[in-house]
């Protein structure tokens, strides 16, 4: 993955200073896509202290993309990472180190966001949802708040470290396919097992999840995914045919 192919994703901040922080923090690392999803001020009329928190930065925050929704920011990623420190059965068991999760970017192809919550409040468990991979910063527990754009130039730091030699495209290079792309496979997979009354009782939200995570985390191409779901397909077919043949 190239430096250039990592986004950087504020999900509903509060503090227009704090946004023009973060757009240092990845200046300072060789980072420049900024994607804003739904900020609790006004972009434009807090643009002034934006910029002057920016100061040469600026240019990112001027070139950054705002959106109304998180899906909608990440739809068009191979991976999504979520930072949280906080763990649970929805907010998946397993988490990286900024320099853990900078490694594995590293043999990852792109792009990649990265996602970061409110300041008060984190992501919310619908947002980590969305995110295929977990990341916290190792803190004290006596004081585990963070700055945004504090934890922003850390994750920036650890992805310059890893991925500063930028390697150039080769033709016919493996490119894994997009959230969006993610999204349409999974529902097309799981509706046909709903032919086959495979969800009579409740669990299709938590397996569309599973088939979500493992495809990102597994980088697969398009080919790859409709011929998954051809295999899938038939399968069901095969079934439903075995069962007219029996009535």
């Amino acid at each position: 993955m190239l430096l250039s192919d990592v986004i950087v994703v504020l999900s509903r901040p509060s503090e227009a200073g704090n946004v023009g922080a973060v757009c240092r923090a990845m200046k300072n690392s060789g980072l420049s896509r900024l994607r804003i999803v739904r900020p609790e001020f006004d972009l434009w009329k807090e643009g002034n202290v934006l910029r002057s928190r920016a100061i040469h930065a600026a240019d990112i925050w001027e070139k950054a993309e705002s959106f109304d929704t998180l899906a909608e920011a990440v739809k068009d990623c191979t991976l999504v990472i979520g930072t949280t420190r906080r763990r649970g059965r929805y907010r998946k068991q397993v988490s990286m180190t900024p320099a853990e999760t900078a490694a594995f970017l590293d043999s990852h192809p792109g792009p990649a966001a990265m996602v970061f919550g409110n300041e008060r409040t984190g992501l919310e468990d619908d947002e980590i949802a969305l995110c295929n991979i977990a990341s916290h910063i190792p803190v004290d527990e006596s004081f585990p708040s963070i700055n945004l754009s504090h934890a922003v130039q850390i994750y920036t730091y650890e992805l310059f470290l890893a991925l500063r030699c930028e390697k150039e495209a080769v033709k016919g290079q493996w490119v894994p396919v997009s959230q969006e792309a993610i999204e349409a496979l999974v529902a097309g997979i799981t509706a046909n097992f709903e032919r086959l009354g495979f969800y009579k009782q409740a669990g299709r939200e938590e397996q569309e999840q599973f088939f979500r995570d493992i495809f990102s985390r597994a980088s697969i191409t398009k080919r790859e995914g409709e011929y998954f779901a051809n295999i899938i397909t038939r399968a069901v077919r095969l079934v439903e045919k075995r069962i007219r043949n029996e009535e």
